[in-house]
């Protein structure tokens, strides 16, 4: 991925509305003074999870993926830390988060200090297309809503086999591009939101099998992100005073054209969900 692109997805989640102090405000409105209570990943679940389809959707990629308890889980572009602290306190197993955006990477280990699971998860800031792990460290790999970000797909992919043990599973949700996304949207996504590039289903299954996996499986998650979405349109509009108070009422609006743009596209069919899995 160029040096430009890398700088894009880091500043894109620089001033993501959803980040560590709102999922704080979030936690602080609802349980009070943080410091005053000892607090668990339940605490977090309702704040926490950004990306699609909430607890459900994380434990959906852990089925496919083999998550129980013992196993080695990493969790690629893991964001807050979210789906990485469900699947450690849910399923006994533990978990190594990396994450590039450095404000995220540092917000994950805050947040999963905060609910005592710091030796079961480790933050580790780092880029997916070079992993700092050996090859074969993990039994399952997990990624939600993120290879949009990286142009080298296939890198990430051959990386994400290279540490998995024989045997081992990856499973991963992403949008994907329909045949009628035209190239200006294309290119409106990449300036807006840092999409790098969005594969199309076959193209992950082609990609895949190159990088070396078999029995993969692919599941159309559309109709079940058109509903998520429409929803997160209305809670973003909800959090209009706070979030306009965090990132500026330019930001705000600048959030809120994207929100448009994006459903308008799913709405018409020229993006879609998928949800990904295959063997090492």
């Amino acid at each position: 991925m160029a040096a430009g692109a890398v700088r894009d997805v880091v500043q894109f989640y620089d001033h993501h509305p959803i980040s560590e102090a709102q999922v704080l405000a979030a936690l602080r409105r609802r349980r009070g003074a943080v410091a005053d209570v000892t607090l668990t990943a339940d605490d977090l679940f309702d704040f926490d999870q950004d990306h699609y389809g909430g607890l459900a959707a994380v434990d959906a990629l852990a089925r496919l993926a083999g998550v129980g308890v013992g196993r080695r889980v990493l969790d690629l572009c893991a964001g807050l830390g979210g789906p990485a602290r469900f699947l450690a306190s849910r399923r006994g197993c533990r978990v190594v988060a990396l994450e590039l955006n450095a404000g995220r990477a540092a917000g994950a280990a805050r947040l999963t200090r905060l609910v005592g699971l710091d030796r079961r998860v480790r933050v580790v800031r780092g880029d997916a297309r070079r992993l700092p792990f050996a090859d074969g460290g993990f039994e399952a790999c997990v990624s939600q809503e993120a290879f949009l970000h990286i142009d080298d797909k296939h890198a990430v992919l051959a990386e994400a086999r290279r540490v998995l043990a024989p045997g081992g599973r990856l499973a991963f949700t992403d949008w994907v591009a329909r045949p009628s996304l035209g190239d200006g949207e294309r290119r409106r996504l990449r300036e807006w939101m840092a999409a790098t590039t969005l594969q199309t289903p076959d193209g992950y299954r082609a990609l895949l099998g190159a990088a070396g996996f078999h029995a993969i499986t692919a599941d159309d998650l559309t109709d079940e992100w058109r509903v998520v979405l429409r929803a997160r349109r209305t809670t973003f509009r909800a959090m209009r005073e706070d979030a306009v108070a965090r990132l500026g009422a330019a930001r705000y609006a600048e959030y809120e054209q994207l929100h448009a743009f994006f459903a308008g596209l799913l709405e018409a069919g020229k993006l879609g969900g998928g949800r990904f899995a295959a063997s090492r």
